[in-house]
């Protein structure tokens, strides 16, 4: 390839000099990969919005990012006769005249004429516009300095040194070339030339830095500005009262460095309807509050955790939200004949989650099931999940908590993944074998699963046959008689693996915390480091030292006093979005939030019955699949199951939410219906003082204030109608934020 570019340079009467590391004395060698490279990921040239694109731009491609040096410098250098070097003379480049508008250019003026980028594309050029050689230095490491800040009044930048270390020994500085990114840009943002400004928002923050195929990250945290002796005596008390849960001491720790205090506890009646809500997604009964209130013993929030981990409605709940996860669904026509089989998976989760099987055991017996799927229900999962993307999407997701998708098409541009590791893991279920069991072929009801003797993936790009391998590698040591997913099962179950107790803390946290300390939950990447790593780390050791108890790792948060912080905000921590020194609400799920209504209505939902699946007094949390038709239950933000990402689960808020409150016939239904809770009230002969009080315990969990009660007495009052008026009360009720929302 050189010796091309040499030729044509001679015969446009260009003398072509070819430099050597002795030339360049002044500078250091112009290598294509880490240099040139960089250069054109810095100005943007190799982005998705630009020549990096899957179909390039203007009939010229890059890959995105430079993941792929080889075809780039063909692209360069040699693609249309060579038409975008001229060696002749250097400067008269298109490649360099495009990017500083010299000539017309879509994508605008990508840097100036006599520039850094300019004279490192130009020299370059001049030095014979050099391909990638294996003989070059290849960057190993990029290293940020500081790696970390806490910033004040005083100290409000920062400007960050990156340096590139490659594999002769040799390190450079390479923050101009280097590419930055803030995650909480409200917090603090970052230049283009790494100088990192904090904004007026306090909090945690991240900065990518991203240098070749290499990242690292800056963190920073911005304390309240106004930091008084009184924080840190209230902070004192608190670690006085609450230092003996890991949860609470790591937590307190970076409250310290934020200068903010939590809020206060919240009151018995709360906590219950919190815990209940989030263990067994179900509100409690006056019964229950009254019992509770009234128990004296000191921990009688342990022993309540305790009780609902117990009850069937806990397995019940989280089956729904991993039979989520695990895309159990119907399939539009042909849904009540795979409706056994979504009952049946539906089934298996549940009881698993009621015997506390160990997670890792859960995992490995899902991912490694073989046999009928009559017989053996853990199988079902893959009726859903069936091609190549398919396993590794929802692998990587569920399991560990990685977004790979990006890499079957190229390398991630946030993350180590490439595509060898995308096609190595798909490579693990390309003996998964299928028989039987089809209506046809795009529905199947009762397939058997075995492990073929045959299966193979082919990498696309390079048509390299892929070994199974697990994420980051190495390729697994198999005979033709092993199945590769044992291997996979067996190093995503060890206590060492880096992504699966931690995806599983993280989850958890997330649902009882409303966000996780990796957010997105199924996001983690070195770009998106925890909000507080010493508490993630904390968790999943502890999840692991105690055999994948999920029963264990629900109690170790569930009996930290930060779940039980008031979500009332304070000053100090009413922009507080990472730290949880309050509670976040979070609306109630569909399924929850329809059950809640039967509750406190005392009226069952009725669901589709046509073959009996569904009998009267069916919870929402119960239906096996999507598919159950259930106007209520879709506009409240029910998921397709098209994918593992909790995300699908939606909780924003929509008209078609609030018709469903004011017009939906569901609704209209237990509110009007003969035997339900508003006529048995109604006709009940008590004082409407009484009755409101009831039904303010009924709905919120607590009586109501003084204010409250004096207004609905006057409303019920004033009312001929009293069926009609109480149930226009607690219609109004229903619709508050108190109610549909767990605080």
């Amino acid at each position: 390839m050189t010796g091309l570019v040499v030729a044509i340079a001679f015969l446009l009467g260009a003398s072509v000099r070819m430099v050597s590391a002795a030339d360049a004395s002044s500078d250091h060698p112009i290598y294509f990969l880490t240099d040139v490279i960089p250069e054109l990921t810095k100005t943007g040239c190799n982005s998705g919005g630009c020549h990096g694109k899957a179909t390039g731009q203007n009939g010229f491609k890059l890959s995105l990012l430079g993941f792929e040096p080889d075809g780039d410098y063909d692209a360069l250098a040699l693609e249309d006769r060579g038409r975008r070097i001229f060696p002749a003379s250097p400067a008269k480049s298109l490649l360099l005249l495009k990017a500083t508008s010299a000539v017309p250019h879509g994508g605008g003026k990508r840097m100036e004429t006599g520039s850094a980028s300019y004279n490192v594309l130009l020299r370059w050029i001049e030095r014979g516009a050099l391909p990638p050689s294996p003989h070059d230095p290849v960057l190993k490491r990029i290293s940020v300095s500081p790696e970390q800040r806490v910033f004040d009044r005083t100290i409000r930048q920062e400007h960050l040194q990156v340096t590139a270390h490659f594999s002769d020994g040799t390190s450079r500085d390479v923050s101009r070339q280097a590419v930055y990114m803030s995650n909480e840009p409200e917090v603090a943002d970052v230049s283009d030339a790494g100088l990192v400004t904090v904004q007026k928002r306090n909090g945690l923050f991240a900065i990518m830095v991203r240098y070749g195929d290499q990242i690292t990250s800056f963190h920073g945290t911005v304390p309240v500005s106004e930091r008084s002796a009184s924080t840190d005596n209230e902070l004192n008390q608190w670690e006085k009262s609450h230092s003996g849960s890991v949860v609470d001491r790591l937590l307190l720790a970076q409250w310290r460095r934020l200068g903010i205090v939590p809020s206060g506890p919240i009151p018995d009646h709360e906590f219950l309807r919190r815990a209940t809500l989030d263990v067994c997604g179900s509100i409690p009964t006056p019964e229950e509050i009254s019992d509770f209130e009234q128990d004296t013993r000191p921990n009688k929030r342990a022993l309540l955790i305790d009780r609902l981990l117990e009850r069937p409605e806990y397995a019940s709940y989280f089956a729904l939200k991993w039979a989520d996860i695990l895309r159990n669904r119907g399939k539009g026509f042909f849904t009540s004949m795979q409706r056994p089989g979504t009952a049946r998976f539906s089934g298996w989760i549940r009881d698993c989650f009621a015997n506390n099987l160990p997670y890792d055991r859960f995992a490995a017996e899902l991912l490694t099931a073989s046999g009928s799927q009559e017989k053996n229900p853990a199988t079902l999962w893959y009726r859903t999940v069936r091609t190549n993307q398919d396993y590794v999407e929802s692998v990587a997701q569920a399991f560990l908590g990685v977004r790979i998708q990006c890499a079957q098409c190229h390398h991630h541009p946030a993350e180590r993944w490439s595509q060898d590791d995308y096609y190595g893991l798909a490579a693990v279920f390309a003996r998964v074998g299928r028989k039987g069991g089809y209506i046809d072929v795009e529905v199947p009801t009762a397939e058997t699963i075995y492990t073929s003797d045959e299966g193979e993936v082919i990498h696309p790009r390079t048509s390299e046959l892929m070994k199974p391998r697990p994420l980051g590698g190495p390729d697994f040591e198999l005979s033709h008689y092993d199945d590769p997913r044992r291997s996979l099962a067996r190093w995503m179950t060890a206590p060492e693996n880096p992504y699966f107790a931690r995806t599983m803390a993280n989850r958890m946290w997330s649902h009882f915390f409303s966000r996780g300390l990796i957010h997105p939950i199924d996001d983690a990447r070195s770009t998106n480091p925890p909000s507080n790593p010493e508490l993630l780390d904390a968790l999943a050791q502890d999840f692991v030292a105690h055999q994948f108890d999920v029963k264990h790792l629900i109690r170790v948060l569930c009996t930290s006093a930060a779940y039980g912080l008031s979500s009332m905000p304070n000053e100090t921590n009413q922009t507080d979005s990472q730290s949880f020194a309050r509670h976040y609400p979070k609306r109630l799920t569909a399924e929850v939030l329809l059950d809640a209504l039967v509750e406190v209505l005392d009226v069952p939902t009725s669901f589709p019955n046509i073959k009996g699946e569904f009998p009267v007094g069916t919870r929402a949390i119960d239906l096996p699949d999507e598919a159950v038709p259930s106007n209520f239950l879709d506009a409240f933000g029910r998921p397709a199951r098209t994918s593992a990402c909790e995300c699908e689960r939606t909780d924003a808020p929509a008209l078609g939410q609030t018709l469903e409150l004011v017009s939906s016939q569901d609704v209209h239904h237990k509110l009007t219906t003969n035997g339900g809770y508003v006529e048995k009230v109604a006709n009940n002969g008590k004082q409407h003082s009484d009755n409101v009080n009831e039904i303010f315990v009924r709905v919120f969990a607590r009586p109501p204030q003084p204010v409250e009660l004096a207004e609905a007495v006057q409303f019920l009052e004033s009312q001929e109608d009293r069926k009609r008026a109480y149930g226009s009360l607690l219609w109004a009720l229903l619709a508050t934020n108190e109610f549909l929302f767990n605080h």
